[in-house]
């Protein structure tokens, strides 16, 4: 066995190990661990200061494996991002050299595509194959083009699987984490489907202080990027109808079922968030709007 085979067969027993440890499915944490230093060949490369971190990741960040599980990465992109850019940057990204971490990946199978969120913000995805010895990962990045980020984003080390250097790139705030996710449920009201957004919104409710005042600008300044009133009526999202709602009981209790998460029922969750988010939503709209 070479020494390159010998380590990828470390690492797949340690990852295997670690799986095992916190009760998640391997190929899911295989692929975190490839999404992990695809990141970290991000911060070493030029392309760096172009992207911030967003997303289940970041909330894996602050939060760890007690969170819901995530296998792709969300990134907010600046500057020229078409599906050509995107590909040589990425191509770019993979072919930058670091330590030997046992992983490759295959910058022919780069693949960029248009998405568009549920939201109606639209992005593109960066799909891409890694190896890791007899293992071929499939790796997903969604790349929200040009939104508002306020405050500004901070540089954050993000922690690594097992002990190969992590990476370090700038990384939203957590309250224009929670801008994004109630702008979601203002926008969307009864379709919406994004569960995982009251479980994280849940999450940041309990364990992150977030200033009112800064939240108020993160809110004012996601909703008019995105061309939408700040709501001076409870949205449904937050109202009872929306917990009530049969097809939404059905769809939270599939979502914590699936992923094996514990969460109170619908009901309890969207009350705490309303509570939680109402002060917020009375505050960004007591903010002067600016003249243009």
């Amino acid at each position: 066995m070479s020494e390159r085979d010998g380590l990828a067969r470390s690492v797949q027993v340690r990852l295997a190990q670690h799986a095992k440890a916190i009760g998640v499915d391997p190929n899911l944490v295989l692929t975190r661990y490839a999404v992990e230093r695809l990141l970290y060949r991000l911060t070493r490369s030029a392309h760096a200061d172009r992207f911030v971190l967003k997303g289940a990741l970041l909330m894996l960040a602050w939060f760890g494996d007690t969170l819901r599980p995530t296998r792709d990465a969300d990134l907010l992109g600046f500057g020229d991002l078409s599906q050509d850019t995107l590909r040589r940057i990425f191509a770019d990204v993979c072919s930058t050299e670091v330590e030997v971490d046992a992983i490759t990946y295959i910058t022919d199978t780069i693949r960029v595509e248009p998405i568009r969120f549920e939201d109606s913000y639209g992005g593109q995805r960066v799909t891409l194959i890694a190896v890791l010895g007899a293992a071929q990962l499939r790796v997903q990045v969604d790349v929200g083009i040009g939104d508002a980020v306020v405050p500004e984003p901070t540089w954050i080390d993000y922690p690594s699987l097992l002990d190969f250097p992590h990476p370090r790139l700038r990384a939203y705030s957590p309250a224009t984490v929670v801008a994004e996710k109630l702008h979601a449920i203002v926008a969307l009201g009864l379709r919406n489907s994004r569960m995982k957004d009251y479980f994280d919104l849940l999450a940041l409710a309990r364990d992150k202080r977030i200033d009112q005042k800064i939240l108020a600008d993160a809110i004012v300044a996601t909703f008019k990027r995105r061309q939408t009133r700040v709501p001076d009526a409870l949205p449904i999202g937050l109202a009872p109808a929306f917990a009530e709602d049969a097809a939404k009981k059905t769809q939270w209790s599939a979502f914590v079922t699936r992923n094996r998460l514990e969460a109170p029922a619908l009901d309890v969750a969207v009350t705490q968030l309303r509570d939680f988010l109402s002060p917020a939503l009375a505050a960004a709209n007591a903010i002067p709007a600016k003249k243009p």
